[in-house]
């Protein structure tokens, strides 16, 4: 199974939706904290293009943000993607 890396900050709504859509999937993820770490933000930004949390990683694919991973994942496509 491919790495997934999420972006977030804690006060973030939409970051603990995609949080909870991982949990529930049981897919483990390396959380990143970018609320007060301008490195891990810019790093964050270089990757993804965008200044917005959560962003979220498989592998080395950007499925985006929260509203993107739960279109991914209603189109059935997200499970292929950890696994392709």
């Amino acid at each position: 199974m491919k790495p997934v890396t999420i972006y977030t900050t804690p006060t973030c709504p939409y970051c603990r939706a995609a949080k909870a859509l991982l949990d529930e999937k049981g897919v483990d993820y390396n959380e990143i904290n970018v609320e007060s770490n301008m490195e891990r933000r810019a790093e964050m930004m270089s990757r993804s293009g965008r200044r917005s949390v959560p962003q979220i990683f498989v592998g080395e694919t950007h499925v985006g943000g929260c509203d993107d991973l739960y279109e991914l994942e209603r189109q059935g496509g997200f499970e292929s993607l950890l696994v392709s």
